[in-house]
């Protein structure tokens, strides 16, 4: 460990170790071997986080957005600039492929500047009629909450609209992949962003959230990760009423229809569902094929997915890499296990791979019976479902048949069934004949258990202000 990299804390606008000393491992998923170590926060450093946030709060809102705007364009310029070297720091704490972690550092950069560039715009007073505005304000210290998955754009996703809203924030990275966070707040540091305005913790997360949230300075809960995790910080922020904006879990659907291209189909499914080896909310993972295609579909797509590259995440001819961990594999063992027990088949995949590393397959997976936890639980992982349906109806019911609604995919020509299909499935996003991330202009969110609030475009920046409306204005005199 003497060559091992250490990361810190960053309070006060200081890097510093945790109060204890006392500091978490780092594993490589590729080989499960410890390469660095994280500092841990303790309640001192945490309450120093809070006053450290409350102290610049004023000062912060009260600059000119413009300027908290050129601050944020300023840091992406600097990331982009180390945006090499982060991603593959990156792809050695998470596992993802150099080419995935780069163009994740690459939506990050975008995300930064389109809220540096929107700030001012976004912060302008807007008429209402005569004597009547709206005036945007900072609704007060946040408390930033990211998982391991997709680390720099879900931290980007929250830093950046927060602080162009005029927000301090305390940011919680995620231990698993702490460079991230590290490089993201480097960046801001050097772009100039005041003492205080941003603080990064890690440590035990429970301990973490607990303490924060039981902080009146803390006004806003921004959160990604699991649905049951999202409600456990929801209970704790209703005490003392923080705004909640939570992306929580999913488990998204793709209708292929009769007159579907399988040509465009087919790739676009399997990139986008197993790039960060499925370990996406928005990643699909129940593939309705109309009968007329479905055979063709499954004998295509299990083609399609055993040509997968499987491998080290650092050699450029990998097109998949490891999970990111030890429980990822467990919960691929289990949800396989308990299809197959109900009658369902493995047409390619579910077996770990006998190799140092957190190592699974694509998997396909078809007959899985409806109750089977598969179609019920969020994979997070390389596992998809495929099974034909024979009406547009149906196909809609299947793909509504979780309590989740994060994304929905579909592909078909026809103009019409596009629009019922648009029309009933319920999701935050819905995509026609491709599949696709998340962007930095667009509001994206959840229904029913996959969250609630909005992240992305004016209506992100929304999420971090009041909204005063201001009657009378100029009405004397």
């Amino acid at each position: 460990m003497s060559d091992a990299k250490s990361y810190e804390l960053f309070i006060n606008g200081k890097w510093r170790a945790g109060g204890s000393r006392a500091t978490l491992p780092v594993i490589n998923p590729a080989t499960e071997k410890v390469f660095a170590s994280v500092a841990s926060a303790t309640v001192s450093d945490l309450d120093e986080a809070l006053a450290s946030a409350e102290r610049s709060r004023k000062a912060w809102s009260s600059r000119p957005a413009k300027e908290r705007g050129e601050i944020l364009v300023s840091a992406a310029s600097i990331l982009a600039e180390k945006a090499g070297a982060a991603a593959r720091d990156l792809s050695s704490e998470q596992g993802k492929t150099i080419a995935e972690a780069t163009g994740e550092y690459a939506r990050a950069v975008e995300t930064l500047e389109w809220n540096g560039r929107h700030a001012d715009e976004l912060s302008t007073p807007i008429p209402l009629g005569p004597n009547r505005m709206i005036v945007p304000e900072a609704l007060g210290v946040v408390a930033a909450f990211t998982p391991w998955n997709y680390p720099a754009v879900l931290i980007a996703r929250k830093l950046a609209p927060a602080l162009a809203a005029g927000c301090p924030v305390i940011l919680k990275g995620a231990e698993e992949t702490p460079s991230v966070a590290v490089h993201i707040v480097e960046s801001l540091r050097q772009a100039g962003i005041p003492q205080g305005v941003v603080n990064l913790v890690f440590g035990v997360p429970v301990h973490i959230s607990r303490h924060l949230l039981s902080s009146p300075i803390v006004k806003v809960l921004t959160f990604t990760g699991s649905t049951a995790v999202g409600k456990q910080l929801a209970t704790l922020a209703a005490n003392n009423l923080q705004r909640c904006i939570l992306e929580l879990g999913g488990h998204s659907p793709v209708i292929v229809c009769e007159d579907a291209d399988l040509a465009t189909a087919i790739p676009a499914i399997s990139e986008y569902k197993f790039e960060c080896a499925g370990q996406s909310c928005n990643a699909p993972s129940r593939i309705l094929v109309a009968r007329s295609r479905y055979e063709e579909f499954l004998f295509r797509m299990t083609e399609a997915v055993r040509k997968i590259r499987i491998g080290p995440p650092d050699d450029p001819a990998t097109q998949m890499g490891p999970m990111a961990n030890a429980r990822r594999i467990e919960a691929m063992q289990r949800l396989t296990k308990d299809a197959v027990e109900g009658g369902a088949q493995i047409e390619t995949g579910g077996t770990p791979l006998d190799r140092p590393g957190f190592y699974w397959p694509p998997t396909i997976l078809t007959g899985v019976p409806k109750e089977a936890r598969v179609l019920h639980e969020e994979p997070f992982g390389p596992i998809l479902t495929v099974a034909p349906f024979d009406t547009i109806e149906e196909a809609i019911d299947e793909a509504n048949a979780t309590e989740y609604g994060l994304a929905a995919y579909l592909f078909t020509g026809a103009a019409d069934t596009q629009q019922r299909l648009v029309g009933g499935l319920s999701a935050g996003a819905v995509s026609v004949n491709y599949l696709k991330g998340v962007s930095a202009d667009a509001p994206y969110g959840g229904v029913k258990q996959s969250g609630y609030g909005y992240e992305g475009g004016e209506q992100g920046v929304r999420s971090f202000q009041i909204l005063k409306v201001v009657n009378g204005l100029g009405s004397f005199g």
